[in-house]
């Protein structure tokens, strides 16, 4: 799906949950559980509907879409509330395997990394540094700053500002169907990584995927030097 004369990528975005950090499956529980807290019933096609996107943009949809009395900006804050509670135990946070190795090889080739991420900044903050991967990113990037969740290309676009390279010279790597349509409607590259636990997800619009971060290289040697 690319047509490309030499090395067109200078910087690379990382999604943060699903890509860098195993939470998908726990973001999925606590999500559940504030969905059984007021009664209602999600169906799991339209749970999955929401995968990448912010919370704050998950209940705006839910709310209209179930006519619930409740603010978003109310169940957003629950929301997170929660997920920081969930995962303040270390033990609940996994690096996806063979991520950190990847960042490492990057980094060392002075590529500049971002994360630009649905979860709020806390959340970011929370997650790198209870993985310690904090340190090879540059900027780390909320949608809440930008105003605009996922599937719009807002974070895709401002993270390339922050990180003063054309969004045409930047790739994303991605796992939801939304995060991946906002990286393409940005301009950029994106690979898709699929974990095991989504197999089942849409993630035909990326450029390329992959599903065990020891074939990235080999991927990102097309793109970029490494």
């Amino acid at each position: 799906m690319f047509q490309m004369a030499g090395k067109p990528v200078k910087a690379i975005i990382f999604d943060m949950d699903g890509v860098l950090v195993n939470t998908e499956p726990h973001h999925l529980i606590i999500e559940k559980g504030l969905f059984a807290d007021i009664g209602l019933v999600i169906t799991e096609k339209e749970h999955s509907s929401y995968l990448g996107k912010s919370p704050l943009q998950m209940w705006t949809e839910v709310i209209i879409r179930h006519s619930l009395p409740y603010k978003p900006e109310y169940l957003s804050q629950k929301n997170s509330d929660a997920i920081r509670n969930y995962f303040s135990s270390p033990d609940k946070i996994d690096i996806i395997p063979g991520v950190e190795k990847i960042l490492q090889k990057i980094f060392a080739r002075d590529i500049p990394m971002a994360i630009a991420s649905s979860s709020d900044v806390r959340t970011i903050d929370l997650f790198m540094s209870m993985t310690r991967l904090g340190k090879y990113f540059v900027h780390k990037v909320s949608t809440e700053i930008v105003g605009k969740s996922k599937p719009e290309p807002d974070v895709y676009v401002y993270t390339s500002r922050l990180l003063d390279v054309a969004p045409a010279e930047c790739l994303v790597i991605e796992d939801s169907p939304n995060g991946i349509i906002a990286a393409k409607a940005a301009g950029m590259y994106c690979i898709a990584y699929k974990a095991d636990t989504h197999k089942d997800i849409d993630q035909s619009r990326a450029d390329e995927s992959f599903s065990d971060f020891s074939l990235l290289p080999d991927i990102l040697a097309k793109y970029l030097d490494l």
